[in-house]
């Protein structure tokens, strides 16, 4: 269990393409917004469809795997952790960010799926 410390597994799929950087020394980012749905029977027992968009980054050969093969709508399974930042933007507030940083990345469009 100690292996399990900070771990996040995702099925969905993707907002819009991903956002690819080059950084300095080559590496590569790659950004991009991810929708996972869930299904539940609320108090009234009415079903209630919920999406939930998760904040996406990838490093090295993750980003070009993104790159090459992940657009809009396409389905995958990501792994990776949970990660928080934070900034100051151009009117001196402080903004915080959530995002996960994807360790592996499984397609699961069908074979011809567009």
């Amino acid at each position: 269990m100690y292996a399990i410390k900070n771990k996040v597994q995702l099925i969905g799929r993707l907002g819009n393409a991903p956002e690819i950087k080059n950084l300095e020394g080559g590496r590569k980012y790659a950004r991009f917004s991810m929708a996972t749905n869930d299904t539940y029977k609320n108090n009234a027992g009415e079903k209630v469809d919920e999406t939930q968009w998760h904040n996406v980054v990838a490093y090295g050969k993750v980003a070009d795997l993104a790159e090459q093969y992940l657009k809009k709508g396409s389905e995958l399974a990501i792994e990776g952790k949970l990660t928080h930042r934070d900034y100051t933007d151009a009117t001196g507030n402080k903004r915080y960010i959530t995002e996960v940083q994807v360790n592996e990345i499984l397609l699961l469009d069908k074979k011809g799926d567009k």
